[in-house]
């Protein structure tokens, strides 16, 4: 996974080096992982909106990150000439467009049906304002936004790891984090062909997630660099 698909980026709310310490203590084999690939270097992305952040989350759904990115840089264009270069439409702006303005920068009906979903739903207030957003649970957080079209809970998963820095979310139905999983904790082989069968179930991860409390997004930003290493990248440096 990646910390941010473009822009600035700063660092999380937590002390990494404190968060590996306290995994490697209470966890060894993961602490062995850990020290296989070295620092946490995760970046949460310069501070977006929770609607902008949800609308390229949208976006970047089922589609190759390049074709995404595209996309995004177009829809964003469209609407340069009522809110300016560089800047993101508004939940009003998106609302008011035409649907042939957003499918010509090459959203599906679909997306489209769920860019305006989320944008009628910041408006009356379903979708938090970043500063209303902070004060909110993880729990809170996902019970709101999994209310919009085309949001789940593992986007929103994603959204609490990568936008706002929440340190323990641990991700059930990331393929990456349970496969990583498998690759550290069940044996499984990195040359091995991977069948549902061979990665980790929801029970097996929390479980063993009881030692990770209350660091399971550090954890489980090792476990998708577990799938690194198996592909043969090389650790950090």
């Amino acid at each position: 996974m990646s910390s941010s698909r473009s822009g600035r980026t700063h660092k999380p709310p937590y002390d990494p080096a404190h968060a590996i310490a306290e995994l490697s203590a209470a966890d060894p084999k993961l602490g062995r992982l850990i020290a296989r690939w070295g620092p946490f270097t995760m970046r949460l992305a310069a501070t977006q909106s929770p609607f902008e952040a949800l609308a390229e989350s949208i976006i970047y759904q089922q589609v190759h990150a390049n074709a995404a990115r595209a996309i995004h840089s177009r829809m964003i264009e469209s609407f340069h000439h009522v809110c300016g270069i560089g800047n993101h439409p508004s939940p009003e702006h998106i609302l008011d467009c035409p649907n042939d303005q957003l499918r010509k920068a090459g959203l599906s009906h679909n997306k489209t049906l769920a860019l305006r979903d989320l944008a009628a739903k910041t408006i009356d207030g379903t979708v938090p304002t970043l500063a209303r957003i902070k004060k909110m649970s993880d729990e809170e957080i996902i019970e709101h936004l999994v209310q919009v079209r085309g949001i789940g809970k593992w986007t929103v998963e994603m959204l609490l790891i990568f936008r706002l820095g929440r340190p323990d979310v641990l991700p059930l139905d990331d393929y990456g984090v349970r496969k990583g999983f498998a690759l550290t904790f069940l044996g499984l082989k990195p040359t091995q062909k991977v069948t549902p069968d061979l990665l980790a179930t929801k029970e097996q991860m929390l479980r063993r997630a009881k030692k990770w409390r209350p660091w399971c997004s550090v954890a489980s930003w090792y476990m998708w660099r577990a799938c690194d290493l198996a592909a043969g990248k090389p650790p950090a440096e």
